[in-house]
Formats: structure tokens, C-alpha cells, sequence
């Protein structure tokens, strides 16, 4: 009888221990719960990292189920969610192509709170699984000492530096760029005194010399062939300059600009055919289409800058180019006129397959990342369709844009959570071509974008690891002669 009351008390107290802390009288809410970032009803793909987050107002304790087609995961946390990678991984394999139910439960000074329900919408579409991205100062002052470039695996959380400008003598880098989101087809301008074009192929790294006699500037803009053998380019003569207007800050542009295609094989600058008319045209933002048989550029009619800074309206125009004779064609097509559209066009990017063209408005100007109304826009090029992208657009300044590499994801560069501080957000194009709620590059500290003071600028996916890191940028910096273009 004794041995009977011990384990009936032992059990007892067992109960009591399980249950401390349950969810007791819950009061349901009606509103969504205050997560950060906006994880809420938002399409992902199956190899995303996991989407940790918090919640603003700091509760105790939270229960989280999350529940879809195949399995059920309860969770309880504090107030910052971080999943275990695995529970993730083995969570999104299983729903591709379902729907994930998110519930939360918060126990606040109140009591326990129930907030509405939202969904996490799995994609059967896999993402590009790395990203670089350079990480900058959303200033104007100096770059010394400030600019890195970075490799991000968003499958999880592994980072990288690939490029460091504490190690290139404190010379601004940009515009690290891939051909066809492959890791063995890359460049990345560094600027300096032994600066040069850093270009990537299969592995082999060269340092190109890109001004020639009668070019503005170095190449600044570019983009590959499908063949690799090919970049198109911008020379660009580039002023930065501030606004009378209170709500505009800064704004950049060229006094003049052109484009050229540079033939790696043959060290050759092919110039881009020769305007007649009195004052000469500005023309930026090249690309090649997805076929290689045509250049996408931006072209606005000659203004007095800056005077007429707000008159300065860039549209999209399409001309071929024969990789055979290496000439470009007679006949010049207007994509998207901007007057017309009342918009200024800049950085189009052909989808991979060919079907769309992705590109960024402005209300004038060719700089948009200092603009608060810059949008981005969606064209479909067999139709000719502009889809104005709603579903993806903030208040905020969204931007410099990249395609994953099966034409299903893009990622680029927004302002929206404060207008200064520039974050990667991913989205998804569906077959019907509808574009779907946006989602930022989840961290494992969900906190860490509220204390990082620095832009991710220029985000790019890739379908795999660069072959170079942090000290062959260095070298080829340091030790390596830039090659001269001609």
C-alpha cells in the first residue's frame, strides 16, 4: 500500500511538472502576431533556411504548431523563433508543393493569447542555394574601410567574405556579377590604383584593364553572353550630387555614357554602332537577351545636367548582335518608352528562359537606389505585357534584381523596413507568371537586421560556390598586371 501512494504521488507531481506553463484560459485575437521580419502568408521554396523570427512585444513564452499536408511540428520557444535546421529540413521536404499552416500562441503579463493564423506556401521549385551580396554603408561620404563582398549558402547560415577592400587598399568594389548564375562565370570591378576587371572563368582569374583610347571610363555595367565569351558593358562618366528638394537626399547620374562589348578571347572592345545626331545620347544598363542574340540597354535623349536632372527619362530599347561577324544589327526596337509610361527605366534583366525581362522604374534619373518611389516591373516579352508587380512592391525604394537560374525565383534589393538600410527579399513567379508575397534573407539571429548598420548591395544568386575567397582577390590585386583591352 505505501509503494501504491508513493507512485501515485510520484505521478502526481509528474503531471503537475508537464503541465506547468500550458496554455491555460486563452484569449483568441483576431489580428496577426507581431513577427519580425514579415514572415506572414508568404510563398518559400523547399531549401530555403529556416525562417527564424521574433515577436515585438516580447513574450514570455511561445507555443508554435505548424501544421501541413503531411506532418505536424509543435514548438515552444521565447520570444525569438529559431528552428533546428534538421526539424526544418525535414519539414519543408516533406510539404513541397503544400501549404504550412503557422499558429501561435504568446503567454504575455495578460495572459495567453491565440493570434489568427497565417501560411507559409512551399514552392516544388528550388531556389539558387547561394547569394553574394556586398555589404556597404548607406552613405556618400567614403567607402575606406567599409566595403565587403559576401557568399551567403541560404540552404542555412554559412557566410563568407569573397572580397575585402581592407585588402585592396581601400578601393571601392562593385558590380560582382555572374553569367547564367554560374559560380565558374563571374567578374567583379575593383577600382585603385591596381585595380582592374577581376574576371572568373572556369576557374582561371584574370585582371583586365577595360579603358581604351576614346572610352569615357572603365567599363562599369555589364552583363555575359551565354557563351561566356562575350560581356556587354556601360562606360559610364558618373557624378553623384545632392538635392535643393527636402524629401530627396542624393542623386547620381552621367554626364555621358555609353556601351561596348568586350571579346575575352581576344582582348577586342567592340564599340557600340556610332550616333549622328547632335548631342549624343545616354545609354546604360546593358544585357544580353536569354538566346545571346540581342542587347537590352537603357537610353535617354541628350539634358543639360544637372539642371535638368528631372527631365532625364531613360526608356528600354532591343538591338542584334551577330556573335558570327560580331556586328550589330540596323534595326532598333523600343521595349518600354518612357514617355509613355511616365517612368524611367533602368537595370533590365533577361529571365533565363527567356520569357521575361525584369527591370526597375524611377520617376526620372538613372540612380534608384536613392529613390523612395523606385518600383519594379515585369515584362512579358512574347506578349509585351507590363505586370507592375503589386504583389511584390513596397514604399520603399526596391531595386537592383537577379534571377535564379530556372526562372522562378528573383531576388533584390529593398528599403522597405526603414527606407535607409537596403535588404535581399526573394520572390516567386508562378507559370501563370503571377508574382507572389516576398520574404527577407532569413538570419539565424532574427535580430540581427535591427543592429546591423550596413546595406546588402547588389544581390546575386548563384547555382553554387565561387572557386576563389578573400586572399585571391587580394593577390590578383596586388601581384597580378592588369591585361590591356584594345
Amino acid at each position: 500500500m505505501k509503494d501504491i501512494r508513493i507512485y501515485l504521488i510520484w505521478m502526481s507531481c509528474l503531471v503537475n511538472l508537464l503541465s506547468c506553463g500550458q496554455p491555460g484560459n486563452v484569449t483568441t485575437s483576431e489580428e496577426l502576431p507581431p513577427i519580425y521580419p514579415d514572415y506572414a502568408d508568404v510563398t518559400i521554396p523547399y531549401n530555403i533556411a529556416p525562417l527564424n523570427f521574433l515577436l515585438r512585444n516580447k513574450p514570455d513564452v511561445v507555443e508554435i504548431k505548424l501544421k501541413g499536408a503531411i506532418k505536424e511540428i509543435l514548438i515552444r520557444d521565447s520570444y525569438k523563433i529559431q528552428f533546428s535546421l534538421k526539424t526544418w529540413k525535414s519539414l519543408l521536404e516533406a510539404e513541397k508543393g503544400n501549404t504550412i499552416t503557422v499558429q501561435i500562441k504568446a503567454k504575455t503579463r495578460k495572459g495567453w493569447i491565440q493570434y489568427a493564423p497565417f501560411h507559409w506556401y512551399v514552392t516544388s521549385e528550388a531556389i539558387d542555394p547561394y547569394l553574394s551580396y556586398r555589404l556597404i554603408e548607406p552613405g556618400y561620404e567614403v567607402w575606406n574601410n567599409a566595403i565587403q563582398v559576401r557568399e551567403r549558402n541560404i540552404e542555412h547560415f554559412g557566410e563568407r567574405i569573397i572580397a575585402d577592400n581592407n585588402l585592396t587598399g581601400n578601393a571601392c568594389m562593385n558590380c560582382h556579377i555572374y553569367g547564367n548564375q554560374d559560380p565558374n562565370l563571374s567578374f567583379l570591378h575593383v577600382r585603385g590604383a591596381k585595380g582592374g576587371m577581376i574576371l572568373n572563368r572556369n576557374g582561371q582569374f584574370r585582371k583586365l584593364n577595360t579603358k581604351a583610347a576614346g572610352m569615357s571610363s572603365p567599363v562599369v555595367y555589364g552583363n555575359f553572353h551565354p557563351s561566356g565569351r562575350y560581356g556587354v558593358f556601360s562606360t559610364n562618366h558618373i557624378i553623384p550630387a545632392f538635392h535643393t528638394f527636402r524629401s530627396e537626399r542624393l542623386e547620381v547620374y552621367d554626364t555621358e555614357s555609353d556601351l561596348v562589348i568586350l571579346d575575352f578571347d581576344e582582348n577586342k572592345i567592340i564599340p557600340f554602332p556610332s550616333d549622328t545626331m547632335p548631342g549624343k545620347p545616354f545609354r546604360t544598363f546593358p544585357v544580353f537577351s536569354a538566346d545571346g542574340t540581342s542587347v537590352y540597354y537603357c537610353e535617354a535623349p541628350f539634358v543639360t545636367l544637372p539642371d535638368d536632372i528631372h527631365n532625364l527619362m531613360y526608356s528600354l530599347y532591343r538591338i542584334p548582335f551577330d556573335t558570327a561577324t560580331r556586328t550589330f544589327g540596323n534595326k532598333v526596337d523600343t521595349i518600354v518608352n518612357a514617355v509613355e509610361t511616365g517612368k524611367s527605366v533602368c537595370y533590365p534583366r533577361t529571365s533565363p528562359d527567356g520569357k521575361y525581362l525584369l527591370y526597375t522604374v524611377a520617376n526620372y534619373g538613372t540612380f534608384p537606389i536613392w529613390h523612395r518611389e523606385a518600383d519594379l516591373q515585369l515584362i512579358d516579352l512574347d506578349m509585351g505585357e507590363i505586370n507592375e508587380l503589386p504583389e511584390v512592391n513596397a514604399a520603399c525604394s526596391d531595386t537592383y534584381h537577379s534571377w535564379s537560374s530556372n526562372s522562378r525565383w528573383f531576388v533584390f534589393a529593398s528599403k522597405r523596413d526603414d527606407g535607409i538600410y537596403g535588404k535581399p527579399y526573394f520572390a516567386y513567379i508562378d507559370e501563370q507568371g503571377t508574382a507572389h508575397k516576398p520574404f527577407v534573407l532569413p538570419q539565424q539571429d532574427p535580430a540581427l537586421y535591427d543592429y546591423t548598420l550596413k546595406s546588402f548591395n547588389i544581390p546575386e544568386l548563384s547555382k553554387g560556390k565561387l572557386p576563389f575567397g578573400v586572399r585571391d582577390i587580394e593577390r590578383i590585386y596586388q601581384d597580378i598586371d592588369a591585361e590591356t583591352m584594345k
